[in-house]
């Protein structure tokens, strides 16, 4: 299985799945510990997001596209 065959949404929705631990965690874990996990867990999926979103399209020199 190459890297073209797998879209990179596809790693969005396995970041998803790494909340599926932190809460398991968060049964018997310390509270602060989970709300770090929890917190890095959801700033690597906006990170996720954010590079796999649509590219900008760039007009030129900053100037109107007109």
């Amino acid at each position: 299985m190459s890297n073209d065959s797998i879209s990179p949404r596809v790693s969005v929705v396995v970041g998803l799945l790494a909340l599926a631990p932190v809460l398991w965690y968060g049964v018997g874990g310390s509270n602060t510990a989970v709300a770090v996990s929890f917190v890095n867990v959801l700033i690597t999926i906006g990170a996720l997001l954010i590079a796999t979103g649509p590219a900008e399209i760039a007009t030129g020199h900053g100037g109107s596209s007109a």
